[in-house]
This record gives structure tokens, C-alpha cells and sequence, in this order.
């Protein structure tokens, strides 16, 4: 059998070496236009930053390598230009000429391409770049390293965006950061991603939101905003978003649906008999909701080529879709998410609820711990968990993984709580966050507690509702109060309830929520009508700080 594989890195390249573990004798020829086959992608920010610091460490493998190792016939700077899908051949460019090259098996790894919008003067500028493969970097930096810029713009403020507005800060260079979006990383609900704004604008990072860049001057040093701002740059970085890289796709008619993106079956095929297709360019499920969507990203792409493999080569493998799971850092901070948010959840119309809830990542006596947010949305009648989101300094990532496989695993919110993680003071709490969420979940679906979200509080004030602080004096001192609150200290509330209007419904707010849930359970229990403001004043300063009061 003669397979042959458009496109390298992680779709193609993990059909390709798993396609030679389970076909010894299979010809396999991998076809990549760039001048690199294997390459650490995701690592590229981190080389600009000097992290990394050998433009080597970048190439996972060569093609003599592969050749060496696994018999792979890797052909880079050869460009696949158009396909015969009757005669099954793939017309190939490449230095040394044009070439036709037939197959039996087809796979379209071909990957993704910079999204670029239209502006005025951007086919002029000298120094607006994206950043997708090594060449890209080598231009970056060999501009970085001839010029020295002072001064940067970087047009998108997603994962991408985010991680090289840190290495261009890290590298003594002026970021700005225009994000049309009304917040930062998008696929993140609004107040999760206000703390990195708080972490970005604490490092110096200049934000314009609401705001897309519409023309560019004097070759690309000037960039000209919506509202009219002009802003001086050095260097410009465009990353926007991505877009399918499917031009030789149409040439064979494969069906493509949403964003342009390549129609498969749950054998990876596509519309055309023996062509398979991996990776960002394919349309993927989603597998909460079942409906078409687009996920970019390197795990779903080395999953999906090596169970393309498996199928050519007759094993039963079935695409089940992803849930799109994905990591940032931004200088001190990460933040994680897996699943849905709060956007897609409302336009898939499904009914949900919400709890956001505080934990160390270790035991909180041990030293060093830091504080773990994590937002968790879930169906409140079924509990069912439809994503999460994360924010901290350490352990983020291990939180989200758990949930993430919860959901992969169709457990709900009532197995969180009894999930069992490894514990010892150094490496996480006995009660771990992932727990604490179940808990919290559990109890709303059960009607022990009910949750008042950030931005439903002033318009509940503004109905009558009275705002009942139960954090210490001290506390209220150091770190201000909401605007209009009581104050009473959790541990004062009982004797102190005739204080309180029995006729006057109450949202109950702490710290970070847990002394605030105690407080709506004594109140309850005590006649009162009352609910618990999720997050508490922890995750409310940050989103509304012009509404803390000193």
C-alpha cells in the first residue's frame, strides 16, 4: 500500500509514524511545503522569549531521522498543488521541478494559516509578522536582533498573543495590546479573564479593547485603531486567529462546512473515497453538544493522526470530537479551561449554573501556597459538567486536566466529591479545589445553597436587596468593602441577627465564598431569605474594582 500525507508536525507526521509501526512494508511518503517537518510549534513564543534557548531544540525531527528510524520517505519544501482524486495522484512542486505522485490511501494534514484582516497600508509594512513555523520565528528575530525594537503592538490577545506579549516584555520591549473583543483571551468568560488583564497591565502592558487596528502607516511604524489612536510600533505581531488551510483540498472538491473548514466522517474521511483528513483543517464535533466547530490545537491534531492510522491500517477507531482543553501563562499567572464557556453555552441553549470556588494549590500551612480560582458550569438538574475554567499561580493545570477527563469520562458533579487525589502538605490540600467545586455544585442542585453571580449584584441591590459582608473588621480595613455593604464577621453573625431585616432578602458575600455559603445556611435556617454572592469579594474587586469602597 502507497500512502501518501500532505502536511507534517502533529496531525500528519503522528498518522505517518504510527502508520509504519502497524505497516512494515507500506510505502509512505510525507509531503511538507515549509523547509521543516517536525517542530515545536507551541514552543515558538518561548524561543523569542530566550526560555528556549537553541533554535534547534525547536526541530523535533529531521528527515533523515525519520528516514532512519521508521523507513518514511519525507519530502520537505515539496508542496502539494493539486489533486487527481480519479486518478489518485497528487501534483507535487518542489525545488528540483513539478512532479506527479500517485497514492492509494490520501491524508490532508495541511494545518492552519495566520487569519490576516484587511487594513489599509498592511501590504506595505516592513514589520508586521505572524508566528507560525520556524521561518516565521527566524524573521521575528532576525528583526528583533537587527533593529532592536522598543516599542511593540501585538494585534490579538489570545493564547497566542498573550504568550508573545510576555517574551516581548521579557525581552525589555514596550507591548501594547489591541484585542477587538471586549476582554483579553476571548474563549474565557469575562471575569476569569480580567485577572489576567490585572497580571498584564501589572507588568507594564498597555490594553485596547473594543478596538481593531484598521490601517497601518509610514510602513507599518504607525498603527492607525478604529476610534482614530495612532499608535508608534517597532514591531507588530499579527494573531488574530486562524483559518483552515485547505486550498489543496478544493481542488479535489472534498466537502467543506463551517469557517471553511474540511467535512470527515468518524473514520476521518472525507468526501471524496480514500482521502482522509486530520488536524486543524477539519471540522470536528464537539463532543458536549454534538455540533460542528473548529478546534485548533496540538492534542486533538497527534490524536487524531494516529487513530487515522489505525483505521487505514483496518483497527476500529471512531472520532468522537473534542472538548478543546487549553493552557496560557502570562508572566506570574495561568490560566486554563476545558469545555464550554458561558458564550457557547447560551448560544447552544442549553440551561446551566455556575460556581466559582477558592483553594490553594497545596496545603495552605505548607509554605508558599497560592490561590487557585476555578469556575466551574454545569447543568444544575442533571449535573452534568459542561466546562471549566481556571486561574492561578500553580496547579491550574492539574485541576483542569481532572475536570477535563471528568467530562471525557461523562462523570458529573456529584463524582467530584469523591474523586481521590494523591495528598501530602507539598502537593495539594486534602479537600482539593476539584472537590470543593462538587461540593458547591452539589448543593446548589440540591437547594442548600443559592448563588447570586457577579454581575447580578448591583441589580439586585438596586431591587431591594440588602449586601451582608461577613469578613472580619480587619479584612474590611486592609482590603475594602463593596459599596453599600453590611458588615458583620461570620463568627458575630449569630448573636447579631436581630440587626438584620427579616422582611429584606440578603446576598451574603466574604472573601471567597465558603464563610459567606456558612452565613446563607445560618440565615436560612434562621428564617431569613438568602442567597450566596459566587465568588465573593475576591473574584467581585477584581472584575468591578471601581465598586470597592476604602
Amino acid at each position: 500500500m502507497k500512502i501518501v500525507i500532505i502536511g507534517g508536525v502533529a496531525g500528519g507526521m503522528s498518522a505517518a509514524t504510527r502508520l509504519r509501526r502497524l505497516n512494515e512494508t507500506a510505502e509512505i511518503i510525507v509531503l511538507e511545503k515549509g523547509p521543516y517537518v517536525s517542530f515545536a510549534n507551541c514552543g515558538l513564543p518561548y524561543y523569542i522569549a530566550g526560555e528556549i534557548e537553541e533554535r534547534s531544540d525547536l526541530l523535533v525531527q529531521t528527515p533523515e531521522q525519520l528516514h532512519a528510524r521508521f523507513g518514511l520517505d519525507v519530502r520537505p519544501n515539496s508542496e502539494a498543488m493539486l489533486i487527481d482524486s480519479d486518478k489518485k495522484e497528487v501534483e507535487v512542486k518542489s525545488e528540483k521541478g513539478t512532479y506527479t505522485l500517485s497514492y492509494d490511501k490520501l491524508i490532508l494534514s495541511p494545518g492552519s494559516k495566520a487569519f490576516i484582516p484587511p487594513a489599509e497600508g498592511l501590504a506595505e509594512a516592513e514589520n508586521v509578522f505572524t508566528l507560525r513555523s520556524v521561518p516565521d520565528v527566524d524573521k521575528i528575530m532576525n528583526h528583533v536582533e537587527k533593529l532592536n525594537p522598543k516599542k511593540a503592538v501585538v494585534i490579538g490577545a489570545g493564547f497566542i498573543g498573550l504568550e508573545m506579549a510576555e517574551s516581548l516584555v521579557n525581552r525589555g520591549i514596550h507591548v501594547t495590546i489591541i484585542e477587538k473583543a471586549p476582554h483579553v483571551l476571548p474563549p474565557f468568560d469575562e471575569e476569569m479573564a480580567a485577572f489576567l488583564t490585572k497580571e498584564l497591565e501589572r507588568n507594564g502592558v498597555k490594553l485596547h479593547t473594543n478596538l481593531a487596528a484598521s490601517a497601518f502607516k509610514e510602513k507599518g511604524r504607525i498603527v492607525v485603531l478604529e476610534n482614530g489612536e495612532e499608535l508608534e510600533s517597532d514591531l507588530t505581531l499579527m494573531s488574530v486567529g486562524v483559518i483552515p488551510e485547505t486550498t489543496v483540498a478544493k481542488t479535489a472538491n472534498i466537502q467543506t462546512g463551517i469557517r471553511g473548514g474540511i467535512v470527515v466522517d468518524s473514520t476521518y474521511e472525507t468526501s471524496v473515497k480514500d482521502i482522509y483528513a486530520v488536524g486543524d483543517a477539519i471540522i470536528v464535533k464537539q463532543q458536549i453538544t454534538g455540533e460542528d466547530t473548529m478546534i485548533a490545537l496540538a492534542s486533538p491534531a497527534n490524536r487524531q493522526g494516529r487513530q487515522v492510522a489505525d483505521v487505514i491500517s483496518g483497527l476500529n477507531r471512531k472520532n468522537k470530537g473534542s472538548i478543546g482543553t487549553a493552557i496560557v501563562r502570562v508572566f506570574d499567572v495561568v490560566a486554563a479551561s476545558t469545555g464550554l464557556n458561558e458564550r457557547q453555552l447560551k448560544q447552544s441553549g442549553l440551561d446551566y449554573a455556575v460556581v466559582h470556588v477558592q483553594g490553594k494549590n497545596h496545603a495552605g500551612y505548607y509554605p508558599n501556597a497560592s490561590t487557585i480560582l476555578l469556575k466551574l458550569l454545569f447543568n444544575a438538574t442533571t449535573g452534568k459538567i459542561y466546562g471549566a475554567q481556571s486561574i492561578g499561580e500553580d496547579g491550574v493545570d492539574k485541576r483542569i486536566d481532572i475536570i477535563a477527563t471528568a467530562i471525557k469520562g461523562e462523570l458529573t458533579v456529584e463524582d467530584l466529591p469523591e474523586l481521590e487525589f494523591t495528598y501530602a502538605p507539598p502537593f495539594g490540600s486534602a479537600k482539593d479545589p476539584v472537590n470543593m467545586a462538587g461540593y458547591a455544585a452539589v448543593n446548589m442542585m440540591e437547594g442548600l445553597s443559592e448563588s447570586v453571580q457577579w454581575h447580578e449584584l448591583e441589580r439586585m441591590q438596586e431591587d431591594g436587596w440588602l449586601l451582608l459582608d461577613v469578613r472580619t473588621e480587619s479584612e474590611v480595613a486592609t482590603d475594602g468593602r463593596l459599596k453599600d455593604a453590611l458588615t458583620i464577621p461570620l463568627d458575630d453573625l449569630r448573636e447579631r441577627l436581630s440587626e438584620l431585616p427579616k422582611e429584606q432578602p440578603i446576598i451574603v458575600s466574604c472573601q471567597s465564598g465558603l464563610r459567606s455559603y456558612i452565613a446563607e445556611r445560618i440565615l436560612k435556617q434562621n428564617g431569613f431569605t438568602a442567597k450566596n454572592l459566587d465568588g465573593a469579594f475576591a473574584l467581585y474587586s477584581v472584575v468591578n474594582s471601581q465598586k470597592v469602597v476604602n
